[in-house]
């Protein structure tokens, strides 16, 4: 296993990202409070119904409970992720070129939410509901429920779900020049 991955129970992977102004946000600086991780994107309808039940959520949590988007995407340019991110009313957003964060949580869609708890502790991975291609209607929220169990001292469960959403876009490696004899 990966020491750096991330692991439900284990302490989050740290990470340093740069808010689409340049301000740097470290993740290990967040105890004290309960921290919602949604990679994101500016381009997925995932993630926008995602940034509603989010924004929603967050207002009834209050300070007890902070949230980062984290924009892992190749093809999202910084005028898009800021022109979106007012539209839906999110932030900070977070660059991860490279996809460093993402790869650390191993994070392969939009949204992929991650919730960590006061102590730095990963305690949710995955999905922000239980909609699916046939069930259209959540009947459970993941997120409310994972943060509510937090918020009351207890262990969520589900600790894990799957994630659905928009595959992150990751950059083109350069392909190896070939060498002729």
């Amino acid at each position: 296993m990966d020491p750096i991955a991330a692991v439900i129970g284990q302490p989050a992977p740290d990470f340093v990202l740069q808010d689409l102004d340049g301000r740097p946000f470290r993740l290990g600086e967040q105890r004290g409070r309960i921290l919602v991780l949604s990679f994101w994107s500016a381009d997925c309808p995932h993630s926008e119904r995602a940034d509603e039940i989010l924004t929603a959520l967050s207002v009834e949590w209050g300070d007890s409970v902070g949230a980062w988007w984290v924009a892992s995407n190749d093809n999202e340019d910084e005028e898009r992720l800021r022109r979106t991110s007012l539209q839906r009313h999110v932030g900070p957003v977070l660059r991860d070129p490279g996809q460093a964060a993402a790869d650390r949580y191993t994070a392969q869609v939009t949204p992929h939410l991650f919730v960590i708890d006061e102590r730095g502790l990963l305690r949710y991975a995955g999905a922000p509901d239980d909609v699916s291609f046939r069930q259209r209607v959540p009947t459970r929220n993941y997120l409310a429920d994972a943060v509510q169990a937090l918020l009351h001292g207890q262990a969520p469960d589900p600790a894990s779900t799957a994630p659905y959403g928009c595959a992150i876009v990751r950059g083109h490696v350069a392909p190896r020049p070939t060498t002729r004899l």
